[in-house]
């Protein structure tokens, strides 16, 4: 499968991390933007993550990017705090290179900071938040336990740094971030999608009911049979729905509450 081409660029955030991120023009609307945040210890530049930016340029330009301690971003990643800084230098370039609605794909820890961005910054007109977490602290399954075995031990973060290029923050969080599920209830009136697989092995799906009961309208959810977790797990077929679920629902005409 050959991808569209794209171009890469170094955003800055506002508290002065460098983010690797590249740009993919739009094959279908013109207007729309959409910003793809990727899960913990993934990249823009992995293949998956570049196939699914290739079927979402089919409905707008794709502005994908590394979190912080990714890749070739700066930094380290505080998995799923600070990088809603992260997102938000994305949202404001999509903004810059003349998109005037911008939405957010955001995929597992993506999908969190996609969510609370949205309460936060109030800078964005879709959200889709694809197998995302309503809670932290979750360690209900294997997978999650081997996670935070990685962001806790010393072993771990090596680990994390030698095999995914991921370097992770030492510390707890002080604060800690508001949960995805209390994001979930600010972000009206901007369109929210949940999108989540009966067979994820991360998080079971009630995390997705979690969050989905959270918002306010407008909303929607996807349980998808046999799916599982985030960009591995994602069909072309599952993204094309999703891009043209934003298609549909981008609007830069809202009003929001003060």
């Amino acid at each position: 499968m050959s991808f569209a081409a794209n171009f890469p660029v170094m955003l800055r955030t506002d508290d002065g991390v460098r983010i690797d991120a590249a740009h993919t023009p739009s094959r279908g609307r013109g207007d729309l933007g959409i910003v793809v945040a990727h899960g913990f210890t993934g990249s823009w530049r992995d293949r998956t993550a570049r196939r699914i930016v290739h079927v979402l340029s089919g409905f707008g330009g794709v502005v994908a990017f590394d979190f912080r301690g990714h890749g070739h971003s700066g930094g380290e990643t505080t998995v799923g705090d600070l990088e809603v800084l992260d997102l938000d230098a994305a949202v404001r370039h999509a903004r810059i290179i003349g998109y005037s609605c911008v939405a957010v794909v955001g995929f597992s820890m993506g999908a969190a900071v996609a969510v609370r961005h949205a309460a936060l910054y109030r800078g964005v007109d879709a959200v889709a938040a694809v197998s995302g977490p309503a809670r932290w602290y979750y360690r209900g399954t294997k997978p999650m336990r081997q996670v935070h075995w990685a962001i806790e031990r010393p072993v771990g973060r090596w680990a994390a740094r030698m095999v995914k290029r991921t370097r992770i923050a030492r510390g707890r969080w002080d604060p800690v971030p508001m949960a995805p599920h209390e994001a979930a209830g600010l972000i009206s009136p901007t369109p929210l999608l949940v999108v989540h697989g009966d067979a994820d092995t991360f998080f079971p799906v009630d995390h997705a009911h979690q969050v989905f009961d959270a918002a306010r309208e407008p909303k929607e959810l996807w349980i998808e049979p046999g799916y599982g977790h985030a960009e591995s797990a994602a069909t072309p077929a599952l993204i094309r729905r999703v891009g043209a679920w934003i298609s549909t629902n981008a609007t830069k005409d809202r009003t929001f509450p003060a």
